[in-house]
């Protein structure tokens, strides 16, 4: 029973009143009413307010100035408060709209000299910074498979260590698009990891055992010596256009006719930088003219397996599904083995799998080391050399000495390749696959006199591309065999010496983080730790 029930005159809190006539007013005593107009209570015995709002009909409070305007501080029967921007019919008043300025960046500059994007007025002890890895075991108790692995791990053991070759498979490889390149050129997560273990697996310096891919793709004879080719040559190109071209100019005449004859849509090749000379970046040629204004070897990787997303080349791609492109990719043999890796397996690898799984023919350059851009061309060259990007024309490594000629061909430098290991990746220390063992075909200048490329067929889809060729091509048996098996043997036995790992084409293609962690001393579980 309420106390009204019980005869007590106690209104309710915030219930109003119901009159004789049934009309209703805002609680408290009998005879207020409210306004419909203003949403003021009104004394009607005395015409004062019966709660020192308002007047009958003048509404003197402070819900209203002295013209009539709305106050700022009244109420109105919702609950709210008048509007402030309005007169009392509800109007707008004059506006003013300052258009902004254009092609002007806007000033961020801060008067007191700080940068815009500094933190100010933090507590002390205050933790501002991104949280750590460890935030997973902190916000959960779900332990984490033993067999998960994360970018954290390649971050840590590879790329940190200077061991990545910029070869790009593990941007190819991540299924969550997680992994982009960097200003640096080095992988980097651009958003959350899944720890799916990917990019870890098909690492050429962390997960993939690469001579275990040589013997995959090529056949248990396919890891002495110069591998078991099906042909070699010492060929070269007799159009005009060779003079820009490296040595014989074998690959670009292999890519020209591939694209005439139709057999591929595209090849991804490297082209020179706009902005930066002789800085080597990723290029999809689709014409001859392409291939044959892009002729020539660059000393930096391109992150070429990261540039396989055909979604970037849309623009110069046949208008057909991306699951029926046929393209051809020019790599170095880690790049090569990477991609070969990827192929192997049946699944989605996101944007870059019709890129992948569109690569038909692989074509690789003989390779003992590459180069980090900025050590070797501002470093060696210009800094220690006096010779600027600007005057090369042509850079050339042979017979153990690097070679500089300007745009005339005179030579400008031939010095010993040792003398320029500190601008080498470290990771190519690493590396026993000078000839590309998982290639197609594999062209360089080895075994070759002056002007003519070594070419070593492997499969039948290189011997495929090299008869499309031929007969553009003056060539004949490679002139030194010897020359590139001795090459081959020294790069091995280099790489023999910086492995940290026991090299075993018998193993496992995939080898455990915790078993490189044993091998490498890197740390174990990086992930839980705040990095």
């Amino acid at each position: 029973m309420t106390e009204r029930e019980n005869g007590s005159d106690r209104p309710l809190p915030g219930v109003p009143d119901v009159s004789d006539d049934g009309t209703s007013g805002p609680p408290g005593n009998g005879n207020d009413h409210t306004s419909r107009q203003t949403g003021h209570t009104t004394n009607e015995a005395d015409g004062t307010d019966g709660d020192e709002r308002c007047t009958d009909g003048q509404c003197t409070c402070s819900a209203r100035g002295s013209d009539g305007t709305a106050g700022d501080q009244g109420a109105i029967a919702d609950g709210g408060a008048p509007a402030a921007n309005v007169d009392e019919n509800g109007s707008l008043g004059d506006i003013e709209f300052t258009r902004p300025a254009d092609g002007v960046s806007q000033d961020v500059e801060r008067g007191d000299g700080k940068s815009p994007d500094e933190r100010v007025n933090v507590p002390d002890g205050a933790a501002v910074d991104t949280p750590g890895y460890s935030i997973r075991s902190e916000m959960n108790d779900i332990e984490t498979p033993d067999d998960k692995t994360w970018f954290m791990e390649l971050d840590t053991a590879v790329i940190d260590e200077g061991r990545c070759i910029q070869c790009g498979t593990c941007v190819a490889a991540c299924p969550s698009d997680s992994i982009g390149i960097g200003d640096d050129g080095l992988p980097e997560l651009v958003k959350m990891c899944t720890g799916c273990s990917l990019c870890w697996d098909f690492c050429p310096r962390g997960g993939l055992r690469y001579e275990r891919q040589w013997k995959i793709t090529g056949g248990e004879d396919n890891v002495s010596g110069a591998g078991d080719p099906i042909t070699e040559f010492s060929a070269r190109v007799e159009a005009n256009w060779r003079e820009g071209a490296q040595d014989g100019g074998v690959v670009s005449s292999l890519l020209i006719h591939l694209l005439e004859a139709g057999e591929i849509d595209g090849a991804l090749i490297a082209t020179e930088s706009d902005e930066e000379a002789w800085k080597a970046e990723s290029f999809l040629a689709t014409t001859p003219e392409e291939v044959i204004d892009n002729a020539g070897s660059f000393y930096n990787q391109t992150m070429a397996l990261g540039n396989l997303d055909l979604d970037q080349w849309e623009h110069k791609l046949p208008d057909k599904d991306h699951e029926d492109l046929s393209l051809a990719l020019v790599g170095t043999p880690c790049e090569i083995e990477g991609v070969r890796a990827l192929q192997d397996f049946e699944w989605d690898y996101q944007s870059q799998n019709a890129g992948v799984r569109g690569v038909e023919y692989t074509i690789a350059l003989m390779c003992t080391k590459n180069f980090n851009y900025q050590k070797l061309i501002g470093e060696q060259l210009e800094a220690k050399r006096d010779i600027s990007p600007g005057e090369i024309g042509k850079l050339d490594v042979l017979d153990g000495n690097m070679y500089v000629y300007d745009e005339d061909g005179e030579q400008l430098l031939a010095e010993d390749i040792e003398n320029f290991h500190g601008a080498a990746l470290k990771g190519c220390d690493e590396c026993a696959d000078f000839t590309g063992y998982a290639a197609d075909v594999t062209v360089g200048s080895v075994g070759s006199s002056d002007e003519y490329s070594s070419v070593i067929v492997r499969t039948e889809q290189g011997l495929d591309a090299w008869q499309h060729a031929a007969p553009d091509l003056d060539y004949h048996d490679l002139e030194d065999r010897s020359a590139i098996g001795g090459l081959q043997s020294w790069d091995k036995k280099k790489a023999f010496e910086a492995l940290e790992r026991p090299f075993d084409p018998d193993a496992p293609r995939f080898i455990d983080y915790t078993d490189h962690v044993e091998n490498y001393g890197t740390e174990l579980n990086p992930h839980e730790a705040d990095h």
